[in-house]
């Protein structure tokens, strides 16, 4: 079995392994934090190899950067459609909630988060700059909105509810592992246990209905 590397070449196994391996160090680098680690000839040399072996295998640092958003999504797999089958709206909330706050805690969000500190914010630069990275940022939305989507899909739950509740989630839990990372006197536990009753408490409110608008004069 062969894998696309750089375009216009395909690997055969040894090069695949070359791939793997130098796809690893990168996120081993990366999730030091050291902002200098976001480049392709530290990368290099972090892997023991030039600049060119890397070139060679990913085409050009938007394709290693691309390679590594990959992998650490392969690693991740499918996000769970709900810990708990049949369990409670809270409970379903709070799986959501935890799944991805251990998750913010591996090396591969660690490295990730470093990547994003560093590439440009505004989505048309990033696009136009790092396109290969752009597109696979972007396809991680998808998968977690139909994550929570079925979450809570056997539930009468407000599906415009469900989407503000998928764009709090990730937002919400980076700034808990931040304050976690950073050193802080307030309580996440409780910070934790407070945002999923919120969470809970809005999805639990109905669908909000138009304003009845009385009948014209005739």
């Amino acid at each position: 079995m062969t894998t696309e590397t750089a375009p216009g070449r395909r690997a055969n196994r040894r090069g695949t392994a070359t791939r793997e391996n130098m796809i690893a160090a990168a996120i081993a680098s990366l999730a030091t934090g050291d902002p200098a680690a976001v480049s392709g000839n530290r990368i290099a040399r972090d892997i023991g190899v030039t600049w060119g072996a890397v070139k060679y295998q990913f085409g050009d640092i938007d394709g290693l950067w691309a390679a590594v958003l990959r992998h650490t999504a392969d690693l991740r797999g499918d996000l769970p459609a709900s810990a708990h089958p049949g369990g409670t709206l809270t409970q379903r909330v709070t799986a959501l909630v935890d799944v991805m706050l251990v998750g913010l805690r591996t090396p591969e969000s660690l490295a990730i988060e470093t990547l994003r500190a560093a590439l440009p914010r505004d989505v048309d630069e990033l696009e136009r700059d790092f396109p290969l990275t752009a597109a696979e940022f972007a396809s991680w939305k998808p998968g977690w909105d139909e994550a929570c989507e079925r979450a809570f899909a056997d539930l009468d739950v407000d599906p415009v509810r469900v989407r503000q509740m998928a764009a709090l989630i990730p937002a919400a839990m980076r700034g808990l592992t931040s304050e976690r990372m950073l050193g802080t006197y307030g309580d996440l536990d409780e910070a934790r246990t407070g945002l999923i009753d919120a969470i809970a408490a809005l999805l639990s409110l109905g669908a909000e209905k138009p304003p009845k608008h009385p009948d014209p004069i005739a």
